[in-house]
């Protein structure tokens, strides 16, 4: 399953241009996705290939759980949205 997350800041303000908080996200994802960072106006967006069987719904249970965490819970997951093996972007 191919997933686009969208991250922002709870409070609404914009995301620096630093990617230190899409970095500590990454290392939190579970090690046997894919993962791709991009970041783009003022949110954090991940790409994850997660294995086949998994859902969108248990990824994004997944990246809630991990936003939970003190070193990243000044953020929340704004999409997690399927995309298709086949999508380019």
């Amino acid at each position: 399953m191919l997933v686009q997350l969208t991250m922002r800041h709870i409070d609404g303000r914009p995301i620096p241009n630093s990617p230190v908080d899409g970095i500590r996200v990454l290392a939190l994802l579970p090690e046997k996705w894919h993962k791709d960072l991009r970041q783009a106006a003022g949110d954090i967006v991940i790409r994850v290939r997660a294995e086949e069987e998994a859902t969108s719904a248990q990824i994004r249970a997944e990246v809630v759980r991990i936003l939970a965490r003190p070193e990243v819970s000044h953020l929340e997951l704004v999409t997690c949205r399927a995309l298709s093996a086949g999508h380019r972007e």
